[in-house]
């Protein structure tokens, strides 16, 4: 049979007193809904999944543009029963369905395909999972054989249900074909006055349909996100699973509780990765880099000994081998630095391509450049690239030294082993292997005076 992945994502998330819908809170830079619309990919990737929204709706459907989804919109919010009631008309007879929370973001592939491996063809299967505070679940009830008899809501529940530790965590798997028969049959006679999908695990066990219950490998598979709290909670444990990773990887951590990933990270082996360093977006590391603390690295590739110092900001780039970035440098998108560059303190690089061996160590602006090969600026070096209007380009070639305190008003072109004097404003091409400068003759006013403050007594 084929899978199809069903989400309900209709909830209003009242809890995080937000404007925002809670599925699209994030969590490691991407929304609670995309992590379980990238999961139900994986899952059956041959079909598009349906999510059924309600809250908002126009918001999800704006984020998720990009990907393949068929959304089913539930107008009012009775339950989740109700809410999966509107997707049914759109899926098959023969096909079984896989129903995932949009607010439940680390349910795992493993855990999923051992729930669909597990769970015979004309069988229902769920998820369980014993929490030693169950608070806020529904209970799972058991006959004195251990087979699933019923669920019960927490509002619902009496005390003596409520001490039960195994709870529900939404994730069921079911032929559509019974589901098309039973969520019609459901009611809403309940403290909620809500059609409840748990429902249908009564009427599973009316007509002796067996159920199989699969526990998830760790807790936090299952978690939902209600409030704040919650999701905090559910980042900090992303986190370390992805720090023990890196670690088992060769990655040294100076300290794994301070490392923030909200992407895709690559990194190779015997890299040093200081604290609190975030990586967002696709980051690829090199061999031996070392990365300093407080930097920040997004979208960008990074080769083998690469020295990234603290408080750093690298975005969009290509570094390539044994190039040192910082402290406090800032290389913008569509910058590429070739072998043994070296990018100093409160350096800001922009849309240029330096080539190897190159310096631009201090205080200093280059954008919209092509800098040539073993070029040293000096510190306070400015590429003046826009005129309010257009950018232009600033082209310094081959073993070019430039003063400190330099200006180059674009578009203009330094020739091969040129020396500007440090001071200079320049605004027209520079010849090769000579000396230019723009410098006002320096004078000595004999007898000046600073002046002095008013009396104001």
């Amino acid at each position: 049979m084929t899978i199809q992945v069903v989400i309900l994502a209709a909830g209003l998330g009242k809890r995080m007193h937000s404007h925002l819908p809670k599925v699209l809170h994030c969590l490691s830079g991407k929304s609670l809904l995309l992590h379980v619309v990238e999961t139900a990919f994986v899952i059956s990737p041959a079909t598009q999944p349906v999510v059924v929204y309600g809250h908002q709706g126009k918001m999800l459907r704006d984020a998720l543009a990009h990907y393949s989804i068929r959304w089913v919109e539930q107008r009012e919010q009775l339950g989740t029963g109700h809410a999966l009631l509107q997707a049914l008309p759109i899926i098959p007879d023969d096909t079984r369905v896989l129903i995932l929370c949009g607010d439940v973001p680390l349910i795992t592939e493993q855990t999923l395909n051992k729930l669909i491996h597990a769970t015979p063809s004309h069988a229902l299967g769920m998820l369980t999972a014993h929490l030693s505070n169950p608070a806020g679940y529904g209970r799972i009830k058991r006959d004195k054989h251990h087979h699933i008899i019923d669920i019960i809501e927490e509002k619902d529940a009496t005390e003596d249900e409520r001490n039960i530790m195994e709870i529900n965590p939404g994730i069921y798997f079911v032929p559509a074909h019974f589901l098309k028969k039973w969520l019609p049959l459901l009611n809403n006679k309940n403290v909620q006055s809500e059609y409840y999908l748990t429902g249908i695990i009564a009427s599973a066990v009316q007509e002796h349909i067996p159920i199989h219950a699969v526990q998830p490998r760790r807790n936090e598979e299952i978690v939902g996100v209600n409030d704040r709290v919650q999701l905090a909670h559910l980042e900090r444990f992303y986190q370390h699973e992805q720090a023990e990773k890196l670690m088992h990887q060769g990655v040294t951590l100076r300290d794994p509780a301070r490392i923030d990933i909200r992407g895709e990270v690559r990194i190779g082996r015997d890299v040093v990765i200081d604290v609190n360093v975030i990586f967002e977006g696709r980051v690829v590391i090199g061999d031996e880099c070392v990365i300093g603390a407080n930097s920040i690295l997004r979208d960008t590739e990074l080769g083998k000994r690469v020295e990234v110092k603290a408080h750093s900001i690298i975005e969009g780039a290509k570094i390539t081998d044994d190039c040192i970035i910082g402290p406090f440098a800032r290389i913008r998108p569509d910058t590429v630095l070739a072998e043994q560059v070296h990018i100093g303190n409160f350096v800001e690089i922009k849309k240029s391509h330096i080539a190897k061996g190159s310096k631009v160590n201090h205080l200093s602006y280059i954008g919209d450049s092509d800098i040539g090969k073993h070029v040293n600026i000096g510190a306070g070096t400015i590429t003046c690239n826009y005129d309010g209007i257009n950018k232009h380009k600033t082209i310094i070639e081959d073993n070019a030294f430039i003063g400190s305190c330099t200006q180059f008003v674009a578009p203009v072109t330094i020739g091969e082993g040129a020396t500007i004097g440090a001071g200079s404003t320049i605004t027209r091409d520079a010849p090769p292997h000579t000396l230019t400068l723009s410098r006002a003759p320096q004078q000595t006013i004999e007898g000046w005076q600073r002046p002095k403050k008013k009396d104001e007594s």
